[in-house]
């Protein structure tokens, strides 16, 4: 009986032992578990390339431009030449496309130049027929670089209580922007929420948001949901950002959350009923917007910050910024400059193909955009300029824009003014005698003042970043 007793114990110990050993070589087979990284926002591990963060749900394509690191000078020297493009100044009309030798080495994804670094031999082609002067060859890892206003997970700002959000803090994606502008007022409630509010003898709001577009109207809308006083401050008319898209077509892929309304879901749908969703939200949650009022400056004043207009002042707790990165462009002043078809710049070149395009100006902005325009299939480009010649624009440029005007892609008009701009003609005063010009498009580019100046006198710390395109794009 002993014996027997024994012969079990080991029997089974025996058996314990090598279903150890199986159950270990069978770990140790086991594909290894993806790398993460911490979520900015609720810090949950995340598996490298997700799409959505397992904890708090949020994509995390929204913190792209937030985690990108701040380029610290030019790219390391010794590495193989390759192309780097400026997302914040491509505006995607396909030029480098067309004139890199090496098929597939660039190309516009998502509407951006996009380098793969396996194929680039830094010819660069790119760099001499880039029409705005957004790429250039480097060595190391080629990389799109961007000026942004340097900002945290929360979206705000090296200025305590200043957030930015939208196009201004690099990518101007709607779906980006609603989310910006939502998560940004989330952290603001969170530090409202356990603040004493402050004595002020003038009323005050706790947020205040300069902008209407996508992520101004997210953040307001997040801020009434959450119990907070706001205002949306838009020097244009509701939603100027999208009422100005070139596009006629809007895709929004997968749904967004808008604040007080639900899920938002537009799928191959015109900008106008992206804009009918927007006046329908505002006129249903009774959102405060005030518009034609430019916001001129927002300083420091005590506990508050302060929201200076031409009209007058706001004073707030908290300010979002959700402005354009263009700033405010200067205006002709003529009748008809109002007309959807007039447009201060140009987000997407290939949106204007096929179409009658006027362009106003006589620096390198305006040059930029005619040759950009002049390489669309299809597109027929006038240039308007007052001067007698084009003596504030950068050599490059004027053998480009002459070399255009040779092959008769531009038609230049020197001494030219526009008087009226009509829904199909633009009439302009061309040496004493009224010229009428039909037209699709008129793009207006004489200057303005770029919203980096405010920023930089409040002190927002503005950097390079660099998104590192690897060598996925095709």
């Amino acid at each position: 009986m002993l014996w027997t007793t024994l012969g079990f114990f080991v029997l089974t110990a025996v058996m314990i032992r090598l279903h150890l050993r199986d159950a270990g070589a069978t770990r140790s087979s086991a594909p290894a578990a993806k790398p993460t990284q911490p979520c900015p926002r609720c810090q949950a591990p995340a598996a490298i390339g997700s799409a959505f963060c397992p904890g708090c749900g949020v994509p995390l394509q929204t913190f792209e431009v937030v985690q990108a690191r701040v380029a610290t000078g030019p790219a390391p020297v010794g590495g193989v030449p390759k192309a780097a493009v400026r997302a914040d100044m491509c505006v995607g009309c396909g030029t480098c496309v067309a004139a890199c030798p090496e098929a597939g080495a660039i190309a516009l994804v998502g509407k951006l130049a996009t380098v793969n670094d396996a194929l680039c031999r830094g010819h660069g082609e790119c760099v001499r027929a880039c029409p705005v002067g957004a790429i250039s060859v480097t060595t190391g890892q080629a990389v799109n670089r961007v000026r942004v206003p340097l900002v945290n997970a929360n979206f705000e700002t090296n200025v305590p209580g200043l957030y930015i959000v939208g196009e201004l803090g690099g990518r101007g994606l709607i779906k980006n922007a609603i989310n910006e502008g939502k998560l940004a007022v989330e952290h603001v409630a969170a530090v409202l929420s356990g603040a004493e509010p402050p004595d002020s003898a003038e009323p005050y709001v706790d947020v205040a948001v300069v902008g209407s577009g996508p992520a101004g109207l997210s953040a307001g809308l997040e801020a009434m949901r959450r119990g907070l006083s706001c205002v949306v401050i838009e020097q244009g008319s509701l939603s100027d950002t999208v009422r100005k898209y070139p596009r006629h077509k809007l895709l929004l892929a997968e749904p967004v959350q808008i604040p007080l309304y639900g899920d938002l879901w537009i799928a191959d749908a015109s900008k106008e009923t992206l804009l009918q969703v927007w006046e329908t939200i505002v006129a249903n949650t009774g959102l405060p917007v005030r518009t034609g009022e430019r916001v001129d400056s927002v300083v420091r004043d005590g506990a508050f910050l302060r929201v200076q207009s031409a009209i007058g002042s706001q004073l707030a707790r908290k300010v979002v910024l959700a402005v354009g990165r263009r700033g405010t462009p200067r205006r002709l002043g003529v009748s008809g400059e109002e007309l959807d078809k007039v447009f201060y710049d140009i987000v997407e070149m290939e949106a204007f193909a096929g179409q009658r395009v006027l362009v106003v100006g006589g620096g390198d902005s305006a040059i930029e955009s005619v040759l950009g325009l002049a390489n669309q299939p299809g597109t027929t480009v006038t240039l308007s300029y007052r001067g007698a010649a084009f003596d504030r624009v950068k050599p490059r440029n004027q053998e480009k824009l002459a070399r255009a005007i040779e092959a008769g892609k531009v038609t230049s008009l020197l001494g030219s003014t526009v008087r009226e701009i009509r829904s199909d003609v633009a009439l302009l005063d061309l040496n004493g005698e009224t010229t009428i010009l039909p037209n699709d498009f008129v793009v207006i580019r004489i200057g303005g003042e770029a919203p980096y100046a405010m920023l930089e006198r409040l002190g927002v710390r503005i950097v390079e970043k660099e998104l590192s395109t690897g060598a996925k794009a095709g």
